[in-house]
């Protein structure tokens, strides 16, 4: 049988006994609202809007935060694999700073940015910049000597060396980086929205909380397990896959 195929006997079989035990009345529809009901308060989102202008929101933050922690992530990366100085001090501090949970840095958003964009923007940063870093780090620093030996005997240093030998050999970590990147970043995302008063999966959520609207809630929460899923599996799993069989690994 299918991975696939076994997935959704699976998802179809926890969904049954959910709306079974909610229909018996096993537990209070305000604590667990049934299947159904969380159904219903999406396609009502989905029907005036409000879900599809979270979804653009959220996307828009995400993807500005993430492609600036790329950058920065891999600049730093790049700098303390290279610089033994620089590794000892500022890679240091960025394995403390990898274990802050990236929800510790709103009150210093709030208070540097205030209550809006630019606040969650860099709480998403903060969330993938420290993880690229270390993995862009791990890559530089894992690359057989004997490639270098080899370019370097054939004339090949500095820069020129970093991009033909360097860089391509430490790309699958690049790309694990990336997607660890992702990762942290999406829940930083959502974690930053939770305090926000524009639109948002963040803001949803918490508004729908503060109102009682448990249907709403629960059907947010699926939405964000579900991206996060399908943009792991579907893209960056591929990618990182494609990218070990390519590479020998």
């Amino acid at each position: 049988m299918k991975p696939v195929v076994k997935r959704f006997i699976f998802i179809v079989v926890i969904l049954g006994l959910w709306e079974l035990g909610s229909r018996m009345g096993l537990w209070a529809e305000l604590i667990l609202p049934s299947p159904t009901n969380v159904a219903i308060a999406l396609f009502d989102g989905i029907q005036n809007m409000t879900l599809i202008y979270d979804l653009v929101a959220s996307f828009r933050r995400l993807a500005i935060g993430l492609v600036i922690a790329l950058v920065i992530g891999t600049g730093i990366g790049v700098l303390i694999a290279k610089s033994k100085t620089a590794d000892d001090t500022i890679g240091s501090m960025l394995l403390a700073f990898q274990s802050v949970p990236s929800i510790v840095w709103l009150p210093l958003a709030m208070m540097w940015f205030g209550l809006n964009d630019k606040a969650v923007i860099f709480v998403v940063v903060l969330g993938g910049t420290f993880v690229m870093a270390l993995n862009v780090r791990t890559g530089i620093k894992n690359v057989s000597p004997l490639y270098i030996r080899a370019a370097q005997t054939m004339g090949s240093k500095g820069i020129d060396l970093f991009i033909r030998v360097v860089f391509p050999a430490s790309i699958p970590y690049f790309v694990t980086g990336t997607r660890l990147a992702w990762a942290f970043a999406w829940r930083a995302l959502i974690a930053g929205e939770l305090l926000t008063t524009g639109p948002g999966l963040g803001y949803t959520l918490r508004y729908a909380s503060d109102f009682g609207n448990m249907s709403l809630v629960i059907g947010v929460m699926i939405i964000i397990g579900v991206i996060g899923a399908i943009v792991d599996q579907l893209i960056f799993q591929r990618i990182e896959k494609s990218v070990a069989r390519r590479w020998g690994l």
